[in-house]
């Protein structure tokens, strides 16, 4: 039986296979015919228009034909009579007087010519003189023009030769000052080779001191040490390393701030699930007047079992968090608590897979209702693709979550290289998971705008659609804040551990970490009672006295502090409950509302029939009169006794009266059904599984791009490295160069200066000289 379902369905996939083949080939056939016959269809009115076009000038052609054929026949009787005419004046000879008056009247007309030539002449004569003045006008406008740049040039060009005068000399004074520099640079670099020196020789005693000490301690070492624990990777691993205090204070920070915010993700998705369960028992059929379908009520139930999964997230980061302390050194291989927690996520990933077709399902249910539209259908769409991204990305998520828990249980899954990979994949999926919340939102909330302008939407679901809105608003802030903070601290989830500082470390094994942590805890407890001051002497009944009212105040307080600290986790939690049942509340109330107008519409018309009066007829009582009718076929319904049969598929419960009979036939309907179910649900999974395929396709070639592009831009970098490595090179050689240049320079100052200095000792002596022979001179002069 079950080969021949087998065949009967690889039969179906064929033909389906098939069927869609051929329904492409005959699409696009039908898209090719439609445009050749549009092109036909214009062809066609342009050969109208070109036939109506020839018709019109046909018709003028025939008129014109039939003018000039009337002009010809005048004309012709024009000429018989003219004819006519010239034979009758050559009979008769003409006078000498009418001749004079011909020639009169031929020299009129040359004379008129003349003139109305000569006007002519006059009036080109003049318009050339004007376009001439014209003509100038510009030429000396533009002149003008032209006389101004060059005033304004020569005005740039003198600035310019200023400028260039500052800057020359400005170059000038930066060239003294800078051979004062290199004077002082000299100097600098002088002391600077005396202090190398010194440290030279500090280094050689240090050296000799260092390696005397290092003999002393090698013989020590290889005389008195019996056991080193640095030649094991496994013993070194017991060693306490250094406690980062800052550390492990930013780790109860952050840890803290993600239990806040897991806090709010649970809150937001336990009522996100909650009134879809509320919006799906509601519309497109309310189940308080008629059964919703099976699919709804299967989604329903899944959906009733939210908090099972939802609610282990919060508790898991919470065990988590308590793990986390100052004393305790926090890494990947000694967070043994993120392991459970990532055993809850991947359930609560299950859980959203599990309810993903099912949800899908209902999404095509409503856009099969009569009262769904166009537009409506289009955010059904929508809302499908994004909430199979939803699901994607939570998958991606519990992948990299369990990466990350790996270290703890089991280190060799996981090198200690490809932390930093997880952990920036794992922020950019909490991106892409704000991304699509907020996709989510828009389509959401255009949905519930469409259905809020439909006329038989009802406040129930007015309130269910606005509560679903805020969890989705929600949703996506907390989201939005998630992926913030995982960015901003993805520098401290990516530092070094406190293992990578040590030599010839491998993987850390588990074990080996907790037994590091509980040395740690005796070497800080030994230091401590080393540190511990011994106190005054106490007599022996007072002691006794203080340490029991000492013991029980501690005790008292130790308990007042778990007390207040439990209390206040339940009042957090009371006050999300609170808020959950608040909204229940008003659910409930809107409901009750409902069916109490609806008992009183009924009782009412109850009333109505019993008394044998005719009620009013209004839109109150027409809907009791509705509800009347279904209430009766419950009642029918429930009147009737269920019949099951049992097959090879399953148990069938039907209802039928005392006088029917279950029919074959209906049977058989009923397993068609079935199978065709099976069959849309697998071919549901078959498309599934191929979006799936396609997305984990273009993600391989997105990756394999940005590999490319990752070598490409090794490449550019090793190609500019190099260049700065030749830059530097050519960089020292002229530094060599300006140097070798300036210290020519200042020997050749040197030597002027020393020359100038001998001119100016000769010039002083034979001004002197000569100050002495005028003084001799003038004695001379005042004695004659």
């Amino acid at each position: 039986m079950a080969a021949d379902l087998q065949a009967k369905y690889q039969k179906l996939a064929q033909e389906y296979s098939k069927l869609r083949a051929q329904n492409q080939v005959l699409k696009k056939a039908v898209v090719d015919e439609q445009g050749h016959g549009t092109s036909l269809k214009e062809e066609l009115k342009m050969k109208d228009q070109s036939v109506r076009k020839l018709q019109q000038e046909m018709d003028s052609l025939t008129f014109r034909n039939q003018q000039l054929a009337k002009r010809v026949a005048l004309l012709q009787e024009e000429l018989v009579t003219t004819e006519a005419k010239v034979k009758k004046s050559k009979k008769g000879a003409d006078s000498p007087a009418q001749l004079n008056q011909q020639r009169q009247n031929v020299f009129d007309e040359d004379l008129q010519n003349k003139i109305e030539e000569n006007e002519r002449l006059h009036k080109q004569v003049q318009e050339a003189q004007e376009r001439h003045k014209q003509i100038e006008t510009e030429l000396r406008e533009r002149l003008v023009v032209l006389e101004r740049d060059a005033v304004q040039h020569h005005d740039v060009v003198d600035g310019l030769k200023q400028k260039y005068m500052d800057a020359n000399e400005k170059l000038q004074n930066d060239k003294a000052n800078l051979e004062v520099k290199s004077h002082s640079l000299e100097r600098e670099a002088k002391d600077c080779r005396l202090r190398a020196e010194e440290c030279q020789q500090q280094l050689k005693n240090v050296h000799a001191d260092l390696s005397r000490r290092l003999d002393q301690s090698t013989n020590i070492i290889q005389e008195k040490l019996p056991f080193n624990d640095t030649r094991l990777a496994e013993y070194y691993t017991l060693d306490v390393p250094s406690h980062d205090r800052r550390h492990q204070l930013k780790a109860r920070d952050v840890s803290g701030q993600a239990v806040a915010f897991c806090q709010d993700l649970v809150g937001a998705l336990l009522n996100f699930h909650t009134y879809t369960e509320q919006r799906i028992q509601i519309y497109p059929i309310d189940s308080a007047t008629d059964v919703i379908s099976p699919l709804n009520q299967k989604f329903s139930e899944y959906l009733h079992e939210n908090a099972s999964y939802v609610r282990p997230l919060e508790e898991g980061m919470l065990h988590l968090f308590e793990s986390v302390t100052e004393e305790s050194v926090t890494t990947l291989e000694t967070a043994v608590k993120l392991k459970p927690f990532s055993e809850v996520f991947t359930s609560y990933v299950c859980f959203l897979k599990k309810i993903l077709p099912y949800q899908l399902k209902s999404l095509e249910e409503e856009c099969e209702h009569s009262l769904c539209t166009v537009n409506l259908q289009a955010r059904n769409v929508e809302l499908q693709s994004d909430m199979q991204k939803f699901t994607a990305i939570f998958e991606k998520l519990q992948v990299y979550i369990s990466l990350l828990a790996l270290p703890s249980t089991n280190p060799e899954m996981l090198l200690q290289t490809n932390y930093n990979v997880v952990f920036t994949q794992l922020a950019a999926c909490l991106h892409s998971l704000h991304d699509v919340m907020k996709d989510i939102s828009k389509h959401y909330s255009r949905k519930v705008s469409l259905e809020q302008e439909q006329p038989t939407i009802t406040q129930k679901l007015k309130t269910t659609n606005d509560c679903i809105l805020s969890s989705i608003v929600a949703l996506s802030n907390v989201t939005g804040k998630i992926c913030t903070f995982f960015s901003n601290n993805l520098d401290f989830f990516t530092a070094p551990s406190v293992y990578s500082s040590k030599k010839g470390m491998g993987v850390i094994d588990p074990l080996s970490a907790e037994c590091m942590l509980e040395n740690k805890k005796k070497a800080a407890a030994y230091i401590k009672s080393l540190k511990k001051s011994c106190p005054e002497s106490v007599p022996y009944d007072e002691a006794l006295a203080n340490r029991k009212t000492i013991v029980s105040s501690t005790e008292s307080r130790e308990g007042l502090s778990q007390q207040v600290q439990q209390s206040l986790e339940k009042i957090t939690k009371l006050e999300q409950e609170k808020e959950h049942w608040m909204l229940e509340a008003q659910l409930a109330k809107i409901k009750l509302e409902k069916e109490n107008q609806r008992i009183n519409d009924l009782e009412n018309q109850y009333r109505f029939t019993h008394t044998g009066q005719m009620p009013s007829i209004d839109s109150g009582q027409a809907n009791g009169s509705n509800s009347t009718s279904e209430d009766l076929d419950c009642v029918e319904k429930d009147s009737k006794e269920p019949v099951r049969s049992t097959s090879l598929v399953g148990m069938l419960s039907t209802y039928m009266n005392d006088n029917e009979i279950p029919d074959e036939e209906s049977r058989e309907h009923l397993i068609k059904s079935h199978y065709m179910m099976r069959v849309a649900e697998l071919t549901s999974q078959l498309q599934i599984a191929d979006s799936k395929s396609v997305h984990f396709h273009a993600e391989c070639r997105a990756l394999a791009k940005r590999l490319a592009l990752a070598e490409r831009s090794r490449e550019t970098l090793s190609e500019e490295l190099k260049v700065a490595n030749h830059n530097i090179v050519r960089l020292q050689d002229e530094l060599t160069t300006t140097k070798r240049s300036y210290e020519d320079q200042l020997s050749m100052m040197s030597d002027h200066l020393c020359s100038m200095n001998e001119t100016l000792s000769k010039q002083r002596e034979e001004i002197d000289s000569l100050r002495m022979g005028t003084k001799g001179n003038a004695k001379k002069n005042r004695s004659r």
